[in-house]
């Protein structure tokens, strides 16, 4: 009966599907062949992106990307949307310290992690990016723009397009909404310059031959390809002061708090060295946490004999109501297992 019903619902969906995988083909044919508009700037833009619903690490590699710029001594704008923050249907702009004292919920909490990492530029926030980089271009003179979550955002035209995917997500999730967790169908990866898959750490090496498998049939060939984990590097507090080793985790009770598209990586993380996870909380992704909160996590963690630890992402917003110093964070740092080269010399190519 269970089975009926699941199939019965496919079929109900499957229009729905079809339909949504065509509007977008057609958007993109339209931009390809000049029936809209692309606006065009005499910068390299590298975009970073997924055809997925969801997350697939796009921050951590975003800030990654800022650093290998930095590197070169290159000035980097990057334009984000500022998701959920008052200024997303708007601009606003971002730059040096002060990413330290802007409120999350004018900017978004992604932003304000890309910020905090940024050495040389600014980050210009804002759902309309072309009009926003316009705006902009000449106060900041990038040397380079980054795109974050830009895949799909076409009117921008983009010298080099980034594309992940999360080992994590089975293969058969990859079906266009609402059947599956595609924004788009995988034909798009046509117009992808490398691909990335991240969190190869937590998949076995057949789980990543399929996937590969399977996305190599829609990209272009002899694409540059890379595998990345997330590597934690310890564990700090408000202040940014390191309080522990990732390895003094061990055998530490620990309540985990996460509002972020991943939660169970995250948690799986802390247990990978050894943590107790005595209690997991959850919040809905970007969500704003408020004082009391705050306070009852905290009261419930010195119940608990535990420490109260959370992601890099969240603790941007939770520093915006409370310094308290027993809460902790991971910092997270991308770190290659395949193609870091090959990709980094695609970049300076453009970048060139």
């Amino acid at each position: 009966m269970i089975a009926f019903l699941e199939i019965s619902k496919k079929s109900f969906l499957f229009p729905f599907s079809l339909l949504w995988e065509w509007v977008y083909i057609i958007r993109r044919s339209f931009y390809k062949y000049g029936l809209f508009s692309r606006h065009y700037f005499k910068v390299p833009i590298i975009s970073v992106g997924n055809v997925t619903f969801g997350g697939t690490g796009k921050t951590p590699f975003t800030i990654w990307l800022t650093q290998t710029f930095s590197e070169s001594k290159k000035n980097c704008v990057v334009l984000t949307r500022g998701y959920k923050g008052n200024l997303e249907h708007s601009s606003g702009l971002i730059m040096g310290e002060e990413a330290f004292k802007s409120d999350p919920k004018d900017f978004g909490d992604e932003p304000l992690l890309i910020a905090r990492r940024l050495q040389h530029g600014a980050v210009v926030v804002g759902k309309k990016r072309s009009h926003n980089l316009q705006y902009y271009f000449n106060k900041l003179k990038p040397d380079v723009v980054l795109l974050d979550d830009g895949f799909q955002h076409l009117k921008l035209f983009q010298d080099f397009s980034i594309v992940l995917f999360d080992a994590l997500l089975p293969l058969d999730q990859y079906k266009v909404a609402p059947l599956g967790y595609l924004r788009e169908g995988l034909s798009a990866l046509a117009d992808a310059d490398a691909v990335v898959i991240s969190r190869a750490d937590q998949v076995d090496q057949k789980k990543l031959q399929d996937l590969r498998d399977f996305i190599s049939v829609y990209t272009r060939p002899n694409l540059p390809w890379a595998e990345i984990k997330y590597a934690a590097t310890g564990i700090y507090n408000t202040h940014f002061k390191k309080m522990y080793e990732m390895k003094e985790l061990k055998g530490r009770k620990i309540i985990a708090v996460a509002a972020i598209a991943s939660p169970e990586s995250f948690f799986r993380s802390l247990e990978s060295y050894g943590a107790e996870l005595v209690e997991r909380v959850v919040f809905p992704d970007h969500y704003y946490f408020t004082a009391h909160d705050v306070n009852e996590l905290l009261v419930r963690a010195a119940s608990e004999g535990a420490i109260l630890v959370t992601s890099e992402k969240d603790m941007v917003k939770i520093r915006r109501i409370s310094l308290d110093a027993r809460i902790l964070f991971i910092d997270i740092n991308v770190e290659f297992l395949k193609g870091e080269e090959e990709l980094k010399d695609k970049i300076k190519n453009i970048l060139a």
